[in-house]
């Protein structure tokens, strides 16, 4: 019996191991080879005019509150004038990236730090009710953006020929439409940049934190069969948005700035693919390309959130320094970079790759789970009440042995479907905060397949007690001496005698088959296939 249930496990365990390989792509990133080598680490700009740029701190910083008008919306912004530096100075308009919308909390300390070194900056409010998590359009959010210079560009002090735009993040894929649209913009500073389209930075971002937080190797099957998925619900189109061919028509300077302890950006690939697109301004179309890293600097260029100083010191000598800056020496400089892999593209999920249908089958799954037991129990309150009445009906209810396997597969992989969401909400957030635990990352993957094996065990039971009945009914189905009687008794031995204990059953052994599937897809039973 230990034996029969033992083989019986291992080849369900296979089996759902093969239908896990075969119904979703594989995550192999590819390794960097080539890193990109600063000329030296410091990252002061050259190319300064005589004497020199101003430096942060030079001017007092005046503040202005600005009404944008923008297509059908009004927009605030903050305005950031250096006091007493004269006119014709250059200036620079803030792009948003994805966790900021207010100028008065978003980029406060990098735009009063240019301010100070005599360059005028606005911040805009992000305009909000055409931007959800749903659905984002970089090239009408270009288009609002630009409403910001027109305003710069009008304002008194300001040469409207020196001004240029400051991208963050997701700001970075509108600043180069920005710039391709008005080939006026002076300058673009990319901060922090993807480059490579969202869906291939959410895997690449996906990979990198779940490598510093020690995750099993088998966990990585999930980011492409996550990102990869067409989002339930739709939308998200953006999750495709291919920023190369704007860089390829720049003819704008360009900074490019990552702090080297970013692990969400490609900090090198980024470097080299705007260097690549662009060209070099010796080449028609081509433009000039500055790369700065940062030690130790995170996303927004902090270190224990700060910002590091070295970073608005040589932004502002860049941009006031300009043209002469553009081509200074050494175009990359500052920390070497460590970029381990490659951002790709994300392979697309062969089966289950449509998001409406995997929430559809889980939604079914879990319907028939709960939809079973109801019916089983319905059914035995009738039951109940008929033998009350005196009109008792057929036989009905399971075969000895199959209730409490039966209860196991169910809840089994009920528990391990929660235990797995449970587990990844766990890593999700030691990644989010660059935590490590073993206790959770090893100890939980361990724990989830566990109860997923146990679940195994049950279906194993269940299907090893199906043989036995049926094996004895068609037994003594077959006996020639068998009485009339005993045949009889034999046949009324079944897996479920009764309508309702029926569809029990088969509500059960569906819902938790589509449950173990979709465990085998997010890699729970995962043997090395």
């Amino acid at each position: 019996m230990i034996f029969r249930t033992a083989a019986t496990t291992a080849a369900l365990a296979i089996v759902l191991a093969i239908v896990g390989a075969v119904t979703g792509p594989q995550w192999d990133p590819v390794p960097v080879t080539e890193h990109l080598e600063p000329a030296t680490s410091d990252t002061t700009i050259g190319g300064q005019p005589p004497g020199g740029a101003d430096p942060v701190g030079t001017f007092d910083v005046r503040e202005t509150d600005v009404t944008i008008r923008l297509d059908g919306a009004t927009v605030g912004g903050l305005l950031r004038e250096p006091v007493g530096a004269g006119d014709d100075l250059p200036g620079v308009v803030f792009v948003h990236g994805a966790g900021t919308g207010l100028a008065s909390e978003a980029f406060v300390d990098v735009a009063t730090d240019l301010a100070s070194a005599g360059v005028v900056t606005l911040v805009p409010d992000k305009r909000l009710d055409t931007y959800t998590t749903r659905h984002r359009d970089y090239e009408a959010m270009a288009r609002d953006y630009a409403r910001s210079v027109d305003l710069l560009r009008a304002r008194p002090g300001v040469d409207p020929y020196r001004v240029g735009l400051y991208g963050e993040s997701e700001g970075t894929w509108i600043v180069p439409v920005m710039a391709v649209e008005d080939p006026g913009i002076a300058f673009s500073v990319l901060v922090s940049a993807p480059v490579v389209p969202p869906r291939q930075q959410a895997a690449f971002a996906v990979d990198s934190y779940l490598r510093n937080t020690d995750v099993p190797h088998g966990v990585f099957r999930a980011i492409p069969r996550a990102v990869g998925m067409a989002i339930p619900g739709g939308g998200f189109e953006y999750a495709d948005f291919d920023v190369e061919p704007f860089l390829e028509r720049l003819t704008q300077p360009v900074l490019v700035v990552y702090g080297t302890d970013d692990p969400s950006m490609p900090v090198e690939q980024g470097a080299r693919q705007v260097i690549d697109a662009t060209g070099p301004a010796s080449v028609v179309g081509g433009t000039d390309v500055t790369v700065r890293y940062y030690e130790g600097a995170n996303h927004g260029i902090k270190v224990d959130d700060v910002l590091v100083p070295a970073f608005p010191r040589d932004v502002a000598a860049w941009v006031t320094s300009l043209p002469e800056s553009a081509a200074a020496q050494p175009q990359v400089a500052g920390a070497r970079p460590n970029q381990q892999y490659l951002a790709g593209p994300v392979p697309t999920p062969r089966w289950l790759g449509n998001g409406d249908v995997f929430v559809g089958l889980v939604l079914v799954a879990v319907g028939l789970l709960v939809l079973g037991p109801v019916v089983g129990l319905a059914g035995g309150l009738v039951r109940r009440l008929r033998r009350v009445a005196g009109r008792p009906g057929a036989p009905a209810g399971l075969a000895p042995g199959f209730r409490v396997p039966l209860a196991g597969l169910g809840v089994g992989a009920a528990a391990t479907t929660v235990a797995l969401v449970a587990y990844l909400v766990a890593v999700a957030r030691l990644a989010l905060d660059y935590e490590k635990d073993a206790w959770v990352v090893q100890g939980g993957w361990v724990g989830v397949r566990l109860v997923g094996l146990a679940t195994l065990v049950a279906a194993a039971l269940l299907l090893n007690r199906a043989a036995e009945v049926r094996a004895a009914r068609r037994a003594a189905a077959e006996r020639a001496d068998a009485s009339v009687a005993v045949v009889a008794e034999t046949r009324a031995l079944r897996v479920a005698r009764g309508v309702s204990t029926r569809v029990m059953l088969g509500c059960v052994v569906a819902g938790s088959t589509i449950l173990l599937v979709i465990l085998a897809y997010w890699g729970v039973y995962q043997l090395g296939i």
